[in-house]
């Protein structure tokens, strides 16, 4: 059974970093795009970052300005998303998702209508 886990959320101040983790079970991460997307009460599910199968491209939503790192670890079947000087704004519950076949080499996307299989998150909370 394909099962995706994220894991590395937790309470940060602002200005903090987290780094938060995919891992995947029953599926190779590596053979499709992966994304990592928020949701914050009462808002729509936006995509923050993604990565393309075999991690040749990056994309970013524009305001993250930077501050948000996602990389592919195919040794341990994870992709990750560091997070650095975060902001209130930042926090929500973070998602992982893969877009499943079929294999589309060096693209991916920032539309959650896009990813097949998700995991069940992870919350991040930015406060003093």
């Amino acid at each position: 059974q394909v099962q995706f886990v994220e894991s590395g959320g937790g309470l940060v101040q602002p200005g903090g970093s987290l780094t938060l983790s995919c891992a995947a079970s029953e599926f190779t991460l590596d053979y499709y795009a992966t994304g990592w997307f928020r949701q914050a009460p009462g808002k729509e599910r936006e995509g923050v970052s993604c990565i393309s199968r075999r991690g040749s491209s990056t994309y970013y939503l524009d305001s993250l300005k930077g501050r948000f790192t996602i990389s592919r670890d195919n040794a341990k079947n994870t992709v990750s998303l560091q997070m650095n000087d975060l902001k209130p704004e930042d926090s929500g519950v973070y998602y992982c998702a893969s877009s499943g076949p079929p294999v589309l080499p060096g693209i991916c996307g920032l539309s959650p209508y896009e990813y097949k299989y998700w995991g069940q998150g992870t919350q991040v909370t930015v406060s003093s």
